[in-house]
């Protein structure tokens, strides 16, 4: 899925250049706003996928870190 993230990114900040190169500034800044979405979510999925690998659940962590301050 991360790659699907990043070819969209990609794809939608190609399409912000192009608006811009056409002085279409507010669809430049929309393309760009997805595009920066796009390759945020790539990320998000990346550290999912390293989570999922270790075998550990992220809300492991804050279970334990709430029973110790108890």
């Amino acid at each position: 899925m991360e790659r699907v993230w990043l070819i969209a990114a990609s794809l939608l900040l190609i399409a912000a250049a192009v608006f811009l190169w056409r002085n279409n500034l507010s669809a430049a800044f929309v393309s760009a706003a997805l595009g920066a979405v796009a390759w945020f979510l790539s990320y998000r999925s990346k550290l999912r996928a390293q989570v999922a690998a270790s075998g550990r659940d992220p809300d492991e962590r804050e279970a334990s870190e709430e029973s110790d301050e108890d």
